[in-house]
């Protein structure tokens, strides 16, 4: 499978058209400088008092700042322009994280796009990991608690263990190799969205962009994130309601492939008749 690594585009040795050589590189870490532009999308609603933290962590290098705001009725929008003044705020006219996230990819110009929370439990300067990973060949770089050097201060060991169990059913069932399913801090190629096609509102959209990226064969690389605790405000997350939103996902996609190779087996019966003929 191909990557996404910036490389010459012509291998005989002549010069690429002055029109495939990037603008500019931006230097992102001590020893590495890209020329992909990075959109960052927050899904917003009524978190104007945990924007100035998530903002302050946020690396000056990134192209552009997509807050996708859901209706908010404080100062959510003000804060953010006034934290970012080149922000790109866009309306959100449905309901849930999923419905956020697709309406703000919608709106990148960006070539890697970042999801962030803005509750203040990311921290923005890991972006430089996931983006390392992207230009390094990957073309989903997925966060997680988990992993060697990640870690979360923000999960009861009830949710520990349902984490757990999904993500061990997702690995078993899909043949991913995952160490966490349920967590929001993922970056990735543009041209992932035309491979996943995101069509879900609730919180389990970052499952099932976990499952879908491991169908369509793209190459992953997991992440260490940091989880911290949401710093004002209280989570619209149900454990209960949306571990059984995310264990429907997953029951889903599995009968939608079971579906996909139950309708592909006689095309390749018939070819293989063909070739024998």
């Amino acid at each position: 499978m191909t990557s996404s690594v910036v490389r010459p585009e012509i291998p005989d040795g002549t010069a690429p058209s002055p029109s495939r050589i990037p603008a500019q590189y931006r230097a992102i870490s001590t020893h590495l400088a890209i020329a992909p532009r990075v959109s960052v999308v927050i899904p917003a609603m009524n978190e104007a008092e945990n924007l100035p933290y998530v903002f302050k962590t946020l690396p000056e290098w990134i192209h552009e700042v997509v807050l996708v705001d859901g209706n908010s009725t404080d100062d959510t929008v003000e804060v953010a322009r006034d934290l970012w003044p080149e922000v790109v705020v866009v309306p959100q006219s449905g309901k849930g994280k999923g419905d956020a996230l697709i309406t703000g990819f919608e709106a990148c110009s960006g070539d890697i796009i970042v999801m962030v929370d803005a509750d203040g439990s990311a921290d923005g300067q890991e972006i430089v990991s996931y983006v390392s990973a992207l230009v390094s060949g990957a073309d989903f770089a997925k966060g997680s608690r988990f992993a060697n050097g990640g870690g979360t201060d923000d999960m009861t060991p009830i949710r520990k263990l349902g984490n757990w169990a999904l993500c061990s059913v997702v690995n078993a069932k899909f043949g991913a190799r995952y160490t966490d399913l349920c967590y929001g801090y993922n970056a990735f190629w543009r041209h992932c969205l035309d491979e996943i096609d995101l069509d879900c509102t609730g919180f389990e959209v970052e499952t099932l962009m976990n499952i879908r990226v491991v169908k369509a064969g793209l190459r992953v690389q997991e992440i260490p994130s940091h989880e911290y605790l949401r710093i004002h405000g209280a989570s619209n997350l149900r454990a209960v309601r949306d571990g059984l939103r995310v264990l429907k996902v997953i029951l889903k996609e599995r009968s939608n492939r079971r579906a996909l190779r139950r309708r592909s087996a006689p095309g390749q019966l018939n070819l293989a008749r063909g070739e024998g003929s």
